[in-house]
């Protein structure tokens, strides 16, 4: 009886996790009306295990937030992270840009975004592009090579960036949703107790970073530097 007691130990440790850390981590930023408001992308995992919303509001316009989602990726604009947090979460990952990259401005869908070294050929395929609107991402990608090759495990995830102006134009929302499915069970267990809250660390601090460049570009009068 002493294994249930244990079982039924790790269960309730579980539980407190999932209640008090992951399930807030999903939302950071966002509102009840943007959790439940359907966006592009949403239908390409149509039953998640996971799904995040998190926003910010930009003192920007809009066309001073585009640039920095256009070019985003791994050897391209960066993720907006910093340094601390990609050698924390992600050694491999060089430092953001902080400018406008003029040859990354043009992406179609059907690209591929690189998250990673080219050997691990891990990363995003573009599902949708409004231009100054909706990007959607689309990876089955994000897990080591060999268990891809030999089908052990499966993680399935769409990530939509979507900015709305403000009521006053000067101002931009950025709002991003993540929808994940994984397997077996133990990829979803370590999902939900490891990159939930990983995803928020980097969330956050990606929403800070396209904030800051993007106000700067707002405010500066030649928008390429």
């Amino acid at each position: 009886m002493q294994w249930c007691r244990h079982l039924l130990g790790l269960g309730l440790a579980v539980a407190v996790v999932e209640g008090l850390l992951i399930r807030g981590g999903r939302t950071y930023g966002s509102n009840r009306g943007e959790r439940t408001l359907p966006l592009p992308g949403d239908g390409i995992v149509p039953s998640p295990d996971v799904v995040t919303d998190h926003a910010v509001t930009i003192a920007s316009p809009v066309d001073a937030v585009w640039p920095w989602l256009v070019q985003l990726g791994w050897g391209r604009g960066g993720w907006y992270t910093a340094r601390w947090v990609d050698r924390l979460l992600f050694p491999a990952n060089g430092p953001s840009s902080w400018r406008v990259v003029p040859h990354l401005q043009h992406l179609e869908v059907g690209d591929f975004v690189p998250d990673g070294p080219p050997e691990t050929k891990c990363g995003f395929i573009v599902e949708a592009l409004e231009p100054e609107r909706t990007l959607v991402l689309h990876s089955t990608s994000h897990l080591p090579l060999a268990w891809r090759r030999t089908a052990r495990a499966r993680l399935d995830w769409s990530w939509a960036f979507v900015l709305r102006p403000c009521a006053d134009d000067r101002m931009t929302r950025l709002h991003f949703r993540s929808r994940w499915v994984a397997s077996p069970w133990w990829v979803t267990v370590a999902s939900r107790l490891l990159v939930v809250p990983a995803d928020l660390l980097m969330a956050r601090d990606m929403l800070r970073g396209v904030a800051v460049r993007a106000e700067r570009l707002a405010h500066s009068e030649d928008r390429s530097v």
